[in-house]
């Protein structure tokens, strides 16, 4: 009997041993986590439709305000908000930014706009963002906890990294950096300010709108069933995120029920998923359904991608974390391409070069300097997996930017 006993202890070691080696990419964290849901989420299945508190319209029709010389109050406005991370240097670059939102857009909506920060805002940036934004405004301080290391990380592991990345990683040796994309992954949406909006829209200093934007967007977002919105995508740099794709993999491995049936995978590989093209949306600008980012799919990714220590002994961004899991978790129908909205954040430039669309919405941009449809842009990937028609010109432009013209 005790050879028996021993036998199958040897077993179970052999047994576990063969496990670990095949999952060897799994911290002890990730598995306890993993070990923690799946006890939960036996034997359930999963609809992340029913965290998103969809509005069903039949409706196909962007909502135009026509008149914005009336009274407001009688508007019902979308339940969302424009959200900044700024610090007090950045006052005259995000007053300029304001100053373009509010002409092209929120002059007519007066939506409102939280700002927040690792430090507390002066009196004279608190004035301006006051003084220009025409709906209410909010500041918030970030929460320590949410703007530094988790506990299990080794700091002087984090620290040696960032030392030898300096020179090869854009933003490499920045260890605030990392911070803010963490933040945004896995925290921007838990602030006291947020929790009563269901959609928000993200504007960075900096940044310019070449458009009037004549219609509600965040009313076009609820009413058409959208919850991620985009202007620009781009490919990441591969340096960033060696190991990011495979723990994606794992994941998908443990939680197959989170896969939304009619994804966009095929946006984020050419291989059906087999490997990582770079493909992302560009997160400097993005309109989210918040309920998204609350749901038990991108809470349970982005603790299962934490534990894997990407951020800090790699460095990975928000925008591939964002993008991977809008094109997993949602049916693709629900991801929207804003060609209307120009849009520029150094270096790249969304203006629409279909004709009409440049001379309606008085863009002042040069259509040319257009990424869309550059070699670099995964966009012509997103016309072409959601079959939208492209602009009757864009082999012009595509062709001329291949030229270096």
């Amino acid at each position: 009997m005790s050879r028996f006993n021993r036998l199958l202890r040897f077993t179970v070691v052999l047994i576990l041993i063969i496990f670990f080696i095949s999952h060897k990419i799994i911290s002890k964290k990730q598995y306890q986590h993993v070990l923690d849901l799946q006890s939960k989420l036996a034997n359930t299945k999963y609809d992340i439709n029913s965290q998103l508190n969809i509005h069903d319209s039949a409706s196909q029709e962007k909502i135009i305000y026509k008149d914005s010389t009336n009274d407001l109050k009688n508007y019902q406005r979308a339940n969302a908000t424009f959200f900044t991370l700024a610090k007090n240097e950045d006052l005259i670059e995000m007053g300029k930014t304001i100053r373009s939102v509010e002409d092209r857009f929120n002059k007519k909506f007066h939506y409102d706009w939280i700002f927040f920060n690792n430090q507390e805002f002066s009196p004279d940036f608190k004035r301006t963002m006051n003084n220009l934004c025409s709906g209410n405004v909010k500041f918030e301080i970030i929460p320590q906890e949410f703007w530094s290391y988790p506990d299990w990380i080794d700091k002087e592991r984090a620290k040696q990294v960032r030392i030898s990345s300096r020179t090869d990683i854009i933003y490499g040796g920045s260890e605030t950096y990392r911070f803010m994309c963490r933040f945004f992954s896995g925290f921007f949406y838990k602030l006291e300010s947020l929790q009563k909006y269901d959609y928000a829209w993200r504007v960075e200093p900096e940044t310019t709108f070449h458009c009037d934007i004549n219609y509600d967007v965040f009313q076009y977002m609820v009413s058409n069933n959208k919850h991620y919105g985009f202007t620009i995508s781009l490919h990441e740099f591969a340096n960033t995120i060696p190991t990011l794709w495979e723990n994606v993999k794992k994941f998908i491995e443990f939680y197959p029920h989170f896969i939304n049936p009619n994804n966009l995978i095929d946006f984020l590989s050419d291989d059906h998923g087999e490997t990582y093209n770079l493909c992302h949306f560009w997160t400097n600008f993005e309109i989210v359904n918040l309920n998204f980012l609350r749901s038990e799919a991108y809470e349970t990714f982005f603790n299962y991608l934490d534990k894997a220590n990407g951020f800090f002994y790699e460095r990975w961004g928000d925008a591939p974390v964002h993008s991977i899991a809008v094109a997993l978790f949602l049916n693709k129908e629900q991801i929207h391409y804003f060609e209307d909205i120009g849009y520029y954040h150094k270096p790249a430039s969304n203006c629409p070069i279909n004709d009409d669309v440049w001379k309606e919405n008085n863009c002042l941009c040069d259509q040319w300097m257009d990424v869309t449809f550059r070699p670099f842009s995964c966009t012509p990937k997103f016309y072409d997996l959601l079959k939208l028609k492209k602009p009757d010109n864009w082999k012009e432009h595509a062709a001329m930017a291949q030229l270096g013209e």
